[in-house]
Protein backbone atom coordinates (compact mmCIF):
# COMPACT_ATOMS: atom_id res chain seq x y z
CA UNK A 1 0.00 0.00 0.00
CA UNK A 2 1.26 3.05 -1.12
CA UNK A 3 1.00 6.56 0.97
CA UNK A 4 -1.51 8.50 0.14
CA UNK A 5 -0.73 12.21 -2.02
CA UNK A 6 -1.84 14.50 1.26
CA UNK A 7 0.66 12.17 2.98
CA UNK A 8 3.47 12.14 0.84
CA UNK A 9 3.45 15.20 -0.02
CA UNK A 10 4.06 16.03 3.87
CA UNK A 11 7.02 14.26 3.84
CA UNK A 12 8.36 16.11 0.70
CA UNK A 13 7.54 19.04 2.60
CA UNK A 14 9.89 18.09 5.08
CA UNK A 15 12.99 17.53 3.01
CA UNK A 16 14.02 21.66 3.46
CA UNK A 17 17.08 22.22 5.18
CA UNK A 18 17.52 18.82 6.92
CA UNK A 19 21.41 18.69 6.93
CA UNK A 20 22.76 15.51 5.95
CA UNK A 21 26.70 14.01 6.56
CA UNK A 22 27.92 12.52 3.08
CA UNK A 23 30.81 10.05 4.16
CA UNK A 24 32.20 8.23 0.96
CA UNK A 25 34.24 8.21 -2.15
CA UNK A 26 34.18 10.98 -4.35
CA UNK A 27 34.35 10.83 -8.38
CA UNK A 28 34.23 13.03 -11.48
CA UNK A 29 32.11 11.84 -14.21
CA UNK A 30 33.25 12.79 -17.90
CA UNK A 31 31.03 11.87 -20.26
CA UNK A 32 32.71 12.31 -24.48
CA UNK A 33 29.41 13.05 -26.69
CA UNK A 34 29.57 11.90 -30.28
CA UNK A 35 28.63 9.85 -33.38
CA UNK A 36 29.35 7.01 -35.08
CA UNK A 37 29.33 6.47 -38.78
CA UNK A 38 32.90 4.61 -39.93
CA UNK A 39 34.67 1.04 -38.15
CA UNK A 40 38.48 1.74 -37.53
CA UNK A 41 40.59 0.27 -40.16
CA UNK A 42 42.66 -0.84 -37.23
CA UNK A 43 40.54 -2.98 -35.82
CA UNK A 44 36.50 -3.96 -35.59
CA UNK A 45 35.51 -1.48 -33.26
CA UNK A 46 33.55 1.52 -34.42
CA UNK A 47 35.16 4.84 -34.49
CA UNK A 48 33.52 7.88 -32.63
CA UNK A 49 33.46 11.21 -33.45
CA UNK A 50 33.26 13.59 -30.90
CA UNK A 51 31.35 16.50 -31.02
CA UNK A 52 30.96 17.70 -26.86
CA UNK A 53 32.54 16.92 -23.43
CA UNK A 54 30.59 17.34 -20.28
CA UNK A 55 31.51 16.99 -16.46
CA UNK A 56 29.35 15.72 -13.71
CA UNK A 57 30.34 14.93 -10.04
CA UNK A 58 30.10 11.29 -9.22
CA UNK A 59 29.87 8.36 -6.49
CA UNK A 60 29.16 10.09 -2.84
CA UNK A 61 29.31 13.73 -4.77
CA UNK A 62 26.76 12.90 -7.20
CA UNK A 63 24.60 11.80 -3.80
CA UNK A 64 25.32 15.13 -2.46
CA UNK A 65 24.13 16.97 -5.55
CA UNK A 66 20.96 14.68 -5.20
CA UNK A 67 20.32 15.94 -1.70
CA UNK A 68 20.47 19.31 -2.50
CA UNK A 69 18.49 19.44 -5.06
CA UNK A 70 15.93 17.75 -3.43
CA UNK A 71 15.87 20.34 -0.87
CA UNK A 72 18.26 19.01 1.85
CA UNK A 73 22.04 20.58 3.28
CA UNK A 74 24.56 17.93 2.43
CA UNK A 75 27.92 18.15 3.62
CA UNK A 76 30.44 16.00 1.91
CA UNK A 77 33.71 14.68 3.21
CA UNK A 78 36.03 12.34 1.27
CA UNK A 79 39.09 12.54 -0.93
CA UNK A 80 40.58 13.66 -3.81
CA UNK A 81 44.00 13.94 -5.78
CA UNK A 82 46.45 17.09 -6.05
CA UNK A 83 45.96 16.65 -9.60
CA UNK A 84 43.28 18.34 -12.45
CA UNK A 85 40.86 16.36 -12.08
CA UNK A 86 40.84 17.12 -8.76
CA UNK A 87 41.08 20.76 -9.20
CA UNK A 88 37.93 20.28 -11.98
CA UNK A 89 36.00 18.60 -8.96
CA UNK A 90 36.17 21.25 -6.71
CA UNK A 91 35.10 23.78 -9.23
CA UNK A 92 32.53 21.77 -10.09
CA UNK A 93 31.25 21.71 -6.40
CA UNK A 94 31.67 25.91 -6.21
CA UNK A 95 29.64 25.62 -9.78
CA UNK A 96 26.64 23.92 -8.09
CA UNK A 97 27.13 25.96 -4.46
CA UNK A 98 28.16 22.93 -2.55
CA UNK A 99 30.31 23.16 0.35
CA UNK A 100 33.91 21.83 0.00
CA UNK A 101 34.87 21.54 3.81
CA UNK A 102 35.09 18.29 3.95
CA UNK A 103 37.23 17.43 0.68
CA UNK A 104 40.29 16.24 2.09
CA UNK A 105 43.26 16.30 -0.79
CA UNK A 106 46.26 13.29 -0.61
CA UNK A 107 49.44 13.69 -2.61
CA UNK A 108 49.78 10.91 -4.91
CA UNK A 109 46.61 10.29 -4.87
CA UNK A 110 44.60 9.94 -8.34
CA UNK A 111 41.54 11.47 -7.91
CA UNK A 112 38.88 9.06 -9.53
CA UNK A 113 37.53 9.56 -12.94
CA UNK A 114 35.06 7.89 -15.09
CA UNK A 115 34.74 8.49 -18.39
CA UNK A 116 32.09 7.36 -20.78
CA UNK A 117 31.59 7.64 -24.28
CA UNK A 118 28.18 8.04 -25.83
CA UNK A 119 27.36 7.78 -29.16
CA UNK A 120 23.87 7.88 -30.86
CA UNK A 121 22.74 8.40 -26.87
CA UNK A 122 24.25 4.88 -26.51
CA UNK A 123 27.03 4.26 -24.19
CA UNK A 124 29.75 2.65 -25.62
CA UNK A 125 32.49 1.91 -23.42
CA UNK A 126 33.93 3.63 -19.89
CA UNK A 127 36.86 3.89 -19.15
CA UNK A 128 38.17 4.36 -15.27
CA UNK A 129 41.14 5.74 -13.50
CA UNK A 130 41.55 5.03 -10.03
CA UNK A 131 43.08 3.49 -6.91
CA UNK A 132 41.58 1.92 -4.04
CA UNK A 133 44.53 2.01 -1.78
CA UNK A 134 43.22 2.83 1.69
CA UNK A 135 44.12 6.02 2.88
CA UNK A 136 47.52 7.80 4.61
CA UNK A 137 47.01 7.18 8.36
CA UNK A 138 47.41 10.90 9.11
CA UNK A 139 44.75 11.98 6.85
CA UNK A 140 42.54 9.44 8.13
CA UNK A 141 42.61 10.70 10.93
CA UNK A 142 42.14 14.24 10.12
CA UNK A 143 39.07 13.04 8.35
CA UNK A 144 37.72 11.39 11.15
CA UNK A 145 38.12 14.78 14.07
CA UNK A 146 36.45 16.26 11.05
CA UNK A 147 33.50 13.90 10.93
CA UNK A 148 32.98 14.05 14.75
CA UNK A 149 33.06 17.54 14.88
CA UNK A 150 29.80 17.40 12.55
CA UNK A 151 28.45 15.06 13.94
CA UNK A 152 26.20 16.92 16.13
CA UNK A 153 25.09 19.68 13.72
CA UNK A 154 23.16 17.43 11.42
CA UNK A 155 20.28 15.82 11.16
CA UNK A 156 21.61 12.43 9.33
CA UNK A 157 24.53 9.98 8.27
CA UNK A 158 24.86 9.05 4.95
CA UNK A 159 28.25 6.25 4.06
CA UNK A 160 28.30 6.31 0.11
CA UNK A 161 30.51 3.14 0.06
CA UNK A 162 32.59 2.51 -3.64
CA UNK A 163 35.20 0.27 -2.22
CA UNK A 164 38.09 3.10 -3.63
CA UNK A 165 39.74 3.55 0.14
CA UNK A 166 38.10 5.78 1.47
CA UNK A 167 35.95 4.00 3.89
CA UNK A 168 37.20 1.19 6.16
CA UNK A 169 35.46 -1.45 8.82
CA UNK A 170 37.20 0.17 11.98
CA UNK A 171 36.18 3.45 10.53
CA UNK A 172 32.73 2.74 9.98
CA UNK A 173 31.96 1.44 12.85
CA UNK A 174 33.21 4.46 15.14
CA UNK A 175 31.44 6.63 13.03
CA UNK A 176 28.22 4.43 13.87
CA UNK A 177 28.78 4.56 17.36
CA UNK A 178 29.47 8.55 17.67
CA UNK A 179 26.37 9.13 15.50
CA UNK A 180 24.45 6.59 17.68
CA UNK A 181 20.62 8.74 18.14
CA UNK A 182 20.90 10.24 14.35
CA UNK A 183 18.90 8.28 11.21
CA UNK A 184 22.08 6.43 9.67
CA UNK A 185 21.51 4.95 5.67
CA UNK A 186 23.76 3.19 4.25
CA UNK A 187 24.79 2.52 0.77
CA UNK A 188 27.57 -0.70 0.72
CA UNK A 189 30.08 -2.53 -1.47
CA UNK A 190 31.77 -5.78 -1.06
CA UNK A 191 34.31 -5.00 1.47
CA UNK A 192 32.60 -3.51 4.26
CA UNK A 193 29.26 -5.18 3.65
CA UNK A 194 29.05 -6.08 6.87
CA UNK A 195 30.43 -3.19 9.11
CA UNK A 196 26.75 -0.92 9.00
CA UNK A 197 25.74 -3.02 12.05
CA UNK A 198 22.91 -0.49 13.56
CA UNK A 199 22.31 1.81 10.75
CA UNK A 200 18.48 3.15 10.41
CA UNK A 201 18.06 1.75 6.93
CA UNK A 202 20.72 -0.23 4.33
CA UNK A 203 20.33 -0.34 1.02
CA UNK A 204 22.32 -2.82 -1.06
CA UNK A 205 21.59 -3.95 -4.92
CA UNK A 206 20.70 -7.45 -6.06
CA UNK A 207 24.08 -7.89 -8.09
CA UNK A 208 25.69 -7.20 -4.54
CA UNK A 209 23.60 -9.28 -2.46
CA UNK A 210 23.64 -11.83 -5.13
CA UNK A 211 27.59 -11.92 -5.40
CA UNK A 212 27.54 -11.99 -1.47
CA UNK A 213 25.87 -14.76 -0.93
CA UNK A 214 26.99 -16.55 -3.89
CA UNK A 215 23.20 -17.28 -4.49
CA UNK A 216 20.40 -15.86 -7.22
CA UNK A 217 17.90 -14.37 -5.64
CA UNK A 218 14.80 -15.98 -7.96
CA UNK A 219 12.03 -16.10 -5.85
CA UNK A 220 10.70 -14.21 -3.23
CA UNK A 221 10.70 -16.73 -0.82
CA UNK A 222 14.73 -16.56 -1.21
CA UNK A 223 14.91 -13.10 -0.84
CA UNK A 224 13.51 -12.98 2.61
CA UNK A 225 15.71 -15.14 3.46
CA UNK A 226 18.54 -13.43 2.50
CA UNK A 227 17.56 -9.80 3.48
CA UNK A 228 16.86 -11.91 6.90
CA UNK A 229 20.29 -13.01 7.14
CA UNK A 230 21.55 -9.35 6.64
CA UNK A 231 19.37 -7.84 9.06
CA UNK A 232 20.67 -10.30 11.87
CA UNK A 233 24.17 -10.31 10.48
CA UNK A 234 23.45 -6.04 10.88
CA UNK A 235 21.58 -6.23 14.46
CA UNK A 236 18.36 -5.53 12.99
CA UNK A 237 18.36 -2.73 10.24
CA UNK A 238 15.88 -2.55 7.94
CA UNK A 239 17.02 -3.30 4.46
CA UNK A 240 15.92 -1.90 1.02
CA UNK A 241 16.74 -3.78 -1.74
CA UNK A 242 17.30 -2.87 -5.19
CA UNK A 243 16.15 -4.56 -8.04
CA UNK A 244 16.06 -2.75 -10.89
CA UNK A 245 13.26 -3.94 -13.33
CA UNK A 246 12.02 -5.55 -10.76
CA UNK A 247 11.50 -2.76 -8.18
CA UNK A 248 12.39 -3.08 -4.97
CA UNK A 249 12.30 -5.16 -1.68
CA UNK A 250 11.75 -4.04 1.78
CA UNK A 251 12.53 -5.73 5.04
CA UNK A 252 11.44 -3.87 8.04
CA UNK A 253 11.62 -5.87 11.41
CA UNK A 254 9.91 -9.15 10.09
CA UNK A 255 7.83 -8.18 7.47
CA UNK A 256 8.99 -8.25 3.62
CA UNK A 257 7.15 -6.03 1.14
CA UNK A 258 7.62 -5.70 -2.42
CA UNK A 259 7.51 -2.23 -4.60
CA UNK A 260 7.29 -2.61 -8.10
CA UNK A 261 9.41 -0.48 -10.67
CA UNK A 262 8.23 2.86 -11.48
CA UNK A 263 9.82 4.04 -14.78
CA UNK A 264 8.08 3.99 -18.31
CA UNK A 265 11.09 4.16 -20.02
CA UNK A 266 14.63 3.70 -19.12
CA UNK A 267 17.32 5.83 -20.71
CA UNK A 268 20.11 5.10 -18.09
CA UNK A 269 20.41 3.53 -14.89
CA UNK A 270 23.59 5.08 -13.84
CA UNK A 271 23.25 6.84 -10.68
CA UNK A 272 19.75 5.48 -9.43
CA UNK A 273 21.52 3.79 -6.28
CA UNK A 274 22.74 7.41 -5.79
CA UNK A 275 18.86 8.95 -6.13
CA UNK A 276 17.17 6.15 -3.93
CA UNK A 277 19.63 6.35 -0.99
CA UNK A 278 19.31 10.62 -1.20
CA UNK A 279 15.75 10.33 -1.27
CA UNK A 280 15.15 7.69 1.39
CA UNK A 281 17.72 9.36 3.89
CA UNK A 282 15.59 12.55 3.39
CA UNK A 283 12.26 10.82 3.63
CA UNK A 284 13.25 9.30 6.96
CA UNK A 285 14.25 12.38 8.00
CA UNK A 286 11.35 14.07 7.38
CA UNK A 287 9.38 11.72 9.31
CA UNK A 288 8.68 9.04 6.83
CA UNK A 289 8.23 5.12 8.07
CA UNK A 290 10.96 2.52 6.20
CA UNK A 291 8.46 1.41 3.72
CA UNK A 292 6.65 5.14 2.88
CA UNK A 293 10.57 6.25 2.53
CA UNK A 294 11.19 3.23 0.05
CA UNK A 295 8.11 3.78 -1.67
CA UNK A 296 9.18 7.52 -2.58
CA UNK A 297 12.42 6.68 -3.61
CA UNK A 298 11.33 4.49 -6.06
CA UNK A 299 9.28 7.34 -7.60
CA UNK A 300 12.25 9.34 -8.04
CA UNK A 301 14.58 6.56 -9.15
CA UNK A 302 11.51 5.99 -11.78
CA UNK A 303 12.24 9.39 -12.66
CA UNK A 304 16.35 9.47 -12.77
CA UNK A 305 16.45 6.40 -14.90
CA UNK A 306 14.87 8.49 -17.79
CA UNK A 307 17.87 10.72 -17.92
CA UNK A 308 20.90 10.05 -19.31
CA UNK A 309 23.89 9.98 -17.22
CA UNK A 310 24.02 10.09 -13.48
CA UNK A 311 21.25 12.67 -13.16
CA UNK A 312 19.56 14.12 -9.96
CA UNK A 313 16.01 14.73 -9.29
CA UNK A 314 14.70 18.02 -8.11
CA UNK A 315 11.82 18.03 -5.23
CA UNK A 316 9.37 19.87 -7.99
CA UNK A 317 10.05 16.91 -10.45
CA UNK A 318 9.32 14.52 -7.38
CA UNK A 319 5.94 16.20 -6.39
CA UNK A 320 4.74 16.10 -10.06
CA UNK A 321 4.97 12.39 -10.06
CA UNK A 322 2.96 12.10 -6.32
CA UNK A 323 -0.72 11.03 -7.08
Amino acid sequence: MSPSKSRSLKILSGFKGKKVLVIGDLMLDRYLWGAVSRISPEAPVPVVEVFKETVSLGGAANVTKNLADLGGRPLLVGVIGNDSTGRIFKEELRHLGLESEGVFVEKGRPTTLKTRIIAHHQHVVRVDRETRNHLDEKLRRKILQFIHSQIPQVDGVLFEDYDKGVLDSKMIEEIIAYSKGKTITADPKQNHFFAYKGVTLFKPNQREVEQIFARKLETDGVVHEILQEIQKRLSGSAILLTRGEKGMAILDGNTLSTIPATAKEVFDVTGAGDTVIATSTLALLAGANVREAAWISNQAAGIEVGKLGAASVTLQELETVIV
